[in-house]
Order: C-alpha cells, then structure tokens, then sequence
C-alpha cells in the first residue's frame, strides 16, 4: 500500500529543494510558504519550526542508509558481496532522493544539540558497519591489509559525490552507477596475483 501524500511530505520536499539551492541557513520559513503557495502562519500549522524540517530530512536518510547496511550484514555473504550490496544500495537510496541527499550530506551541520551527536552517532555507526565488512574481507583474504578506516572513508567520498553530478533523466542509471563504481572501489580492495616478470620456470 502506498503512503499517503500528506501537506507535510510536500512541505519536507519543498523544504529539502530549498535548502539545496540557498542552504538551511539562508532559507526562511517564509520563502517555504512562498513557495507552498501559503500564508507563513499556516505553514506553523503543519511543521514547528526550520529545525525541524531540517532534522526530518537528516534524520530520514540516515535512517534508511543504516536500515539497508544493517540487512546487508545480517545476510552471511562474504566480505565481496556484502560490500557490493552496500554499494548498491547506498546509490539507490541517494539517488531516489536527491535533494534530501544534498541536504542530508551537506547541512547536517546546522542541526541543534542534543539532534546534532544523535547525528553523528548514526554516521559513525555506518562507518563502524562499513569497517566491519572491510575488515571481514581481509580476513577472508579477499581484500588488502589496508587501512580500514582511510579505505572506509574513501569509499563513502566517492558513493557521497554521486547526488552532486547525478541526473535521473540522463547519463547512467543508478544500477549502472552502482556498478561502474563497485567495479572501482573492489579493483582498490581485492587482492591481486603478483607476476614477477623476472621469473624464469
């Protein structure tokens, strides 16, 4: 059954186009109205203040990144393709929603305390999931003995970008994507068979 489009959902995408375009700080609760096509008042009827907003978009991605990693690891793949599912879906859940993407990657940092170390303790448990799988891998002797937190970090980097240059109605499909760079972040990781071009049978 699909969710009902409620006044609230469509105040929170309104919202989230904005605080892409001008950032969280920079936008009013009046130019949310404005663009609702509202009276300022009204908009109070349905939302308590920018914060709020503000945290609902955050707090709504973060969730559904750590939902999806969670599976992942609860599913005994190994390390390989744990971490392409992780990839998968980390593109698919930034690119359905690209501006709260932007926001969510971008504007977490206005959040007020105690929202803002609820925040951060979300991401950090994402990473340590993350870390997790990469560990794992090295001790299946799939991956390189590398540096599990830089090579966390590096991923994330690059699956983060994506909602920067992203176009759902051009270029490559999220599948596609989620592939292009599977193939670049595993080609990073796996291990490789070593030619020693001197050897002689």
């Amino acid at each position: 059954m699909e969710k009902t489009y409620t006044r609230k959902h469509q105040i929170l995408d309104i919202s989230a186009k904005l605080f892409r375009e001008k950032g969280f700080e920079a936008t009013t609760m009046r130019d949310i109205a404005t663009e609702m096509n509202m009276e300022a008042a009204s908009l109070y009827h349905h939302i308590k203040s920018k914060e709020q907003i503000l945290e609902e978009i955050c707090f709504t991605m973060a969730d559904k990144l750590i939902i999806s990693i969670k599976d992942v690891n609860d599913i005994y793949f190994n390390a390989a393709e744990r971490l392409q599912s992780v990839i998968k879906n980390h593109i698919e859940i930034l690119t359905g929603h690209p501006d709260y993407s932007i926001v969510f990657l971008h504007e977490w940092r206005s959040l007020q305390e105690p929202r803002l170390a609820e925040f951060k303790a979300l991401r950090d448990k994402y990473e340590n999931e993350l870390k997790a799988i990469i560990a794992d891998g090295i001790n299946e002797d799939i991956f390189e003995d590398v540096d599990q937190k830089f090579a966390s970090l590096s991923i994330l980097s690059t699956l983060n970008w994506v909602p920067e240059w992203y176009r759902a109605n051009g270029g490559m499909s999220p599948a596609q994507i989620a592939i292009k760079l599977g193939e670049f972040i595993m080609g990073g990781l796996s291990k490789k068979l070593v030619t020693d071009l001197n050897y002689k049978p």
